[in-house]
């Protein structure tokens, strides 16, 4: 049998970059959840809506608020707030996590 020939280092470099590109098998190809674009800071239109929409709901929260208004959770937060102090309505539960309210 012929002696080897010694591959020069570039060579070497080549082979090993070469093989084993593969890598391990997916089983799923991973569902991506589409980021929420929610409003951050109240514009005049946002406010108008709020103040139309929200007393006709019949459970109001924070999340409710989010959700349907397409909001940020402290925007929610505040506006609860305000909502209550002007009487359009009125706490059934109020928690440090979650506040619940319903129409006045």
């Amino acid at each position: 049998m012929a002696p080897k020939i010694q591959q020069t280092k570039a060579a070497k470099a080549a082979a090993a970059l070469a093989g084993g590109k593969k890598g391990k098998k997916k089983w799923n190809k991973g569902k991506v959840k589409d980021k929420a674009q929610h409003v951050v800071i109240l514009d005049q239109d946002k406010y108008d809506r709020i103040m139309k929409e929200v007393p006709g709901f019949k459970f109001v929260s924070v999340s409710v608020l989010v959700d349907r208004l397409k909001i940020g959770g402290s925007m929610a937060r505040v506006a609860l707030r305000q909502l209550e102090s002007d009487g359009v309505i009125k706490p059934i539960e109020k928690h440090s996590k979650q506040a619940i309210y319903t129409r006045a």
